[in-house]
């Protein structure tokens, strides 16, 4: 199988981080919740990937470093960990639901009120827009680093200057750029970044968190066994315990930290060059076949490793159907969780055939997906 759904998971991983969960599931308790070997053994793998994970991402405090088990539950705790009724919170047309679910929750429940930055056709959002919307109610902006469905990435540095300048809390959803694209709390002006190990940070499902800056307060968005203060009627207070109720996923925070150190390894220069490398042959093949529409903004580098389309005369579904079970070739079609962003590009109806490419994706397979489209598209 050609696979070409990384936006969704990467599944070719590298090897050690394979062996480090194997390993992990040989040899490893449960981190905070015993002083024998294996327990303590446990905690310090734990430790030692919240510090690998503080580093990538410039967290100033290791303490400001939780786990999760992916994006979505990251977002979670920080949406709900931080809003305020009766305010205003901003984000854009882009978001998934992730995103825009516990946003409209909040809209339903607690009184606050939702701006979102439109995109045009091509995916593409006006920063003006951010200063338009806000108001002296105006708690928070809220949005991707990148697109799931188009790839388009946004200048979160500048979104987080904006966001400052006005006294807002900005939080990112890094999904589709950890790990391919560099991401800095302070150089970025980001309060709260949300991640998920599963994509391009290469390691297991069942693992993510957020990191966040100083002065950043976030109320537990659910409540437990800690290991600690076992007593207390309340979560404790203390970071991370009091964003991790419950049982780590440290097989797989294992896996994670054998990616983060493949990912040293290459250089995230590296991996975000070839990654840009196949998307780029990807687009320039595709957007000369006669029949196909491209979606998304290809002008503008670094971007997610997406690109998106649609054949005349196939409805999304069925591009991915025939690629799949006659060419071998993994795509993902339809929604994309990600209402907005298909209204804007006018494709509510229909969706989109996402293809998402990785720094393991081969060059012939870029060969041999652009052949199954021109072969559909002509067919049609």
């Amino acid at each position: 199988m050609i696979y070409l759904d990384n936006a969704a998971t990467t599944l070719k991983k590298p090897p050690q981080v394979i062996e480090a969960v194997v390993e992990a599931m040989r040899n490893l308790g449960n981190s905070s919740r015993g002083t024998h070997a294996v327990s303590l053994k446990a905690s310090r793998a734990v430790y030692d990937v919240r510090r690998k994970i503080a580093e990538f991402f410039g967290c100033p405090r290791l303490d400001h470093t939780v786990f999760t088990c992916n994006a979505t539950e990251a977002l979670n705790i920080a949406i709900f960990g931080t809003f305020t009724p009766h305010t205003e919170i901003i984000t854009t047309d882009l978001e998934h639901n992730s995103v825009l679910r516990p946003l409209y929750a909040l809209e339903a429940e607690h009184d606050v009120k939702l701006k979102f930055v439109p995109a045009n056709s091509r995916g593409q959002i006006d920063y003006v827009e951010f200063e338009r919307l806000i108001t002296s109610n105006t708690r928070a902006i809220i949005c991707t680093h990148a697109s799931n469905v188009t790839g388009n990435s946004l200048d979160i540095a500048q979104i987080g200057r904006i966001a400052h300048k006005h006294g807002l809390l900005f939080i990112v959803d890094a999904s589709q750029t950890a790990g391919d694209l560099p991401l800095n709390l302070e150089q970025d002006n980001i309060d709260i970044l949300c991640f998920t190990g599963h994509k391009g940070l290469m390691g297991p499902q069942g693992t993510g968190g957020l990191c966040f800056g100083n002065g950043v307060e976030i109320r537990p968005w659910k409540r437990g066994g800690s290991g600690v203060q076992s007593y207390l009627h309340e979560q404790p207070s203390d970071y991370p315990v009091r964003l991790e109720a419950g049982t780590l996923n440290g097989h797989g925070l294992a896996g994670l930290g054998a990616a983060l150190e493949f990912i040293e390894s290459v250089g995230l220069g590296e991996i975000g060059r070839r990654e840009e490398a196949l998307t780029r042959r990807f687009y320039e093949g595709v957007s000369r076949i006669d029949g196909v529409t491209v979606y998304g903004d290809f002008e503008k580098y670094p971007r997610a490793a997406i690109v998106s389309i649609n054949i005349e005369g196939y409805d999304s579904s069925e591009v991915s159907f025939i690629l799949s079970e006659n060419y071998g070739i993994a795509t993902r079609p339809g929604a994309h969780c990600a209402p907005r962003m298909h209204k804007a590009l006018r494709t509510a109806e229909r969706g989109t055939v996402r293809f998402s490419f990785s720094y393991f994706t081969e060059d012939c397979e870029i060969e041999r997906a652009l052949e199954a489209v021109e072969q559909m598209a002509q067919e049609r």
